[in-house]
């Protein structure tokens, strides 16, 4: 359904019984990069990992046009379109874009549910007295995204998050879409499958082979037919969706399950330093985005993939949360080394689960550290990377400069 195509579904359709909202930033990586580099805007922009394992994060609409599109390899990115600006990822910018972007919903609602740097639901039921219904809020939030920050935004109106969603999609760039609560299956059903959250490649196709090509299809299909094709629980769930049931509220407690980081090598490793290194450096990322969000967590996890793509898993609980660079690298390394995977590695991964706050969680001192140790080090750190920037504070200053050889596993191809 193309944006503004349907009048039955435009923003002037009626939007009484729509107290939802979901607003998607218009190619926001890319658009971040435009508004701070003012000469770029109009030419083709790519964000992304610029290594030859790199993958597009996003892309202008200008370079959407030449067939990129986010999670692509960046070489192929640069084939279909080999004139457009490749810039790598900035976060700090996307972020403090992000925290100003979501401020402008939560002056119009307390409901503000953020699914991701980019992206929220909001639900507006209670803000209709002060500054009307939800598609006159929906475009005064355009307008002030639009105003203060120099970014386009598109919204979908709807009954429930799922079709709301959809409707953003839909409205894209830049526009507004209201899906009425009266002709939500009209909106709904003529869609492909793979509209539907939860919908994967495979899972479209194995729902077109049994004849399922649209969301109506989907919908008149036998329980029985889904099940085999798709599982239990997805058929229930999917037949729910068909017919636009989602009771899901606007939750604006977003609770973070766990947190990591991850790295690619631009070519397979097999030298244990280089190996050793790319740990530590995730350990104090991660550890540094645990002491950000307040959390701490038991279980530490690597993830290796291996050259012929097989990935390997690894946790262990400890006995007190952490949320230490030092106790999450010396906890992976020893994953590491007691895995010994003897075989070239293209991508290792570092993850805390097990989350909670960390005020009031017990604390336990290494045998024979200070009272005031490596936490308040790191703490430390962080307030000087606030201050001055990451890249002054290496990770190895983080671990007390230790040598990242000690203990090492030496292997070769």
């Amino acid at each position: 359904m193309p944006r503004g195509g349907d009048p039955r579904f435009g923003p002037d359709a009626d939007d009484s019984g729509c107290p939802i909202l979901h607003v998607d930033m218009d190619a926001f990586f890319a658009s971040v990069e435009v508004r701070r580099r003012p000469e770029l805007r109009g030419r083709p922009v790519v964000v992304g990992g610029l290594g030859p394992r790199g993958v597009v994060s996003s892309a202008s609409y200008e370079a959407r046009r030449y067939g990129v599109r986010s999670a692509m390899p960046i070489m192929r990115a640069r084939a279909l379109c080999p004139d457009a600006v490749y810039l790598p990822p900035d976060f700090t910018q996307y972020t403090a874009a992000s925290r100003a972007v979501m401020q402008i919903f939560r002056d119009f609602t307390p409901l503000v549910e953020p699914l991701s740097l980019d992206e929220a639901f909001l639900d507006v039921a209670g803000a209709r007295r002060l500054f009307g219904p939800p598609a006159a809020i929906a475009r005064l939030i355009r307008e002030r995204v639009a105003a203060e920050q120099g970014l386009t935004c598109s919204v979908g109106v709807a009954p429930s998050k799922f079709v709301a969603k959809l409707g953003s999609t839909r409205a894209k760039p830049d526009g507004l879409l209201v899906v009425p609560a009266g002709r939500v299956l009209e909106f709904l059903h003529p869609l492909p499958v793979a509209a539907l959250w939860g919908v994967g490649e495979r899972a479209a196709e194995a729902l077109r082979r049994l004849g399922l090509n649209t969301i109506g299809d989907l919908a008149e299909a036998p329980l029985g037919m889904l099940r085999r094709a798709v599982g239990e629980a997805s058929a229930t769930h999917l037949h729910e969706l068909a017919w636009g049931r989602d009771p899901r509220r606007v939750s604006p407690e977003h609770v973070e399950k766990s947190i990591g980081a991850e790295v690619t090598f631009d070519a397979d490793v097999a030298d244990s330093l280089e190996i050793r290194r790319a740990l530590l450096a995730l350990a104090e990322k991660v550890g540094a985005r645990l002491r950000r969000a307040g959390q701490v967590g038991r279980t530490v996890s690597l993830k290796v993939r291996l050259t012929d793509f097989r990935t390997v898993n690894r946790s262990r609980t400890l006995a007190v949360p952490t949320d230490t660079a030092r106790e999450v690298f010396d906890t992976v390394w020893a994953l590491y080394t007691a895995l010994d995977p003897g075989d070239r590695i293209r991508l290792v991964g570092v993850r805390v689960e097990g989350l909670a706050g960390a005020a009031g969680a017990p604390r336990q001192l290494t045998l024979g550290a200070p009272e005031r140790g490596w936490r308040e080090a790191e703490a430390a750190a962080d307030a000087a990377a606030a201050r001055f920037g990451r890249s002054v504070i290496g990770p190895a200053s983080l671990l007390g400069g230790r040598d990242v050889r000690r203990n090492e596993n030496p292997r070769r191809p």
